[in-house]
């Protein structure tokens, strides 16, 4: 299942594209003259409909010049905040959260078989759910491939001893993920959860 970032992303992006996508169609129509020559109607209220329009007339500009001297340096400022917000996000979108396909089960990537991170958590996650005493596990590999860390949450049967799970954890299905992926260790942050206990029906 997506996670809610990459829902929000997912959103975002389509939004932004149908937005930039639609703006520029229209701007391309009005410099074809299409609305003219094909007799379409532009929507309404839409200021560009021939090659010799512009976006902003120079009664208009007038008009907005005389909300005072900050309203064109607040209108820039803004543009440059809306244009570097942008490229945060962008650049945020190309770092790498996850490690990516990793290659298992040989000494060399050519030997072995590449597998997409999704799959190495969903197996640590089922290995992990193996353990004594954990009645539910979830498992997510973070970081870059070279520095991978795994993100495990447990939720533990009520009678079951924390340290116990935790050395079975590390021992076991961390260990074996390591090994899987050919990498010299793999940190881990564990998050445990206990289940309530179900209420005992007396008659």
């Amino acid at each position: 299942m997506m996670d809610t970032q990459a829902k929000v992303n997912r959103t975002l992006l389509a939004t932004a594209g149908f937005v930039l996508l639609t703006g520029g169609l229209l701007v391309l129509a009005a410099g074809l003259n299409a609305y003219r020559r094909w007799d379409l109607a532009p929507p309404d209220g839409w200021p560009l409909t021939s090659p010799h329009q512009v976006l902003l007339s120079h009664a208009d500009r007038i008009a907005w010049s005389g909300q005072g001297w900050w309203w064109w340096p607040a209108v820039i400022a803004a543009l440059i905040v809306a244009v570097l917000l942008g490229l945060w996000w962008l650049l945020a979108q190309l770092r790498r959260h996850r490690p990516g396909p990793v290659s298992v089960g040989g000494a060399s990537p050519a030997e072995g078989v590449r597998v997409r991170d999704r799959a190495l958590s969903d197996a640590l996650a089922t290995d992990a759910g193996r353990l004594p005493g954990v009645r539910k596990a979830t498992a997510r590999m973070a970081g870059r491939a070279a520095h991978a860390e795994g993100r495990i949450d447990l939720t533990l049967d009520p009678d079951s001893t924390p340290a116990q799970v935790l050395a079975g954890l590390h021992d076991g299905p961390v260990e074996r993920a390591r090994r899987s992926a050919g990498w010299e260790q793999l940190p881990t942050r564990t998050r445990l959860y206990v289940a309530r206990r179900r209420p005992h029906r007396v008659e």
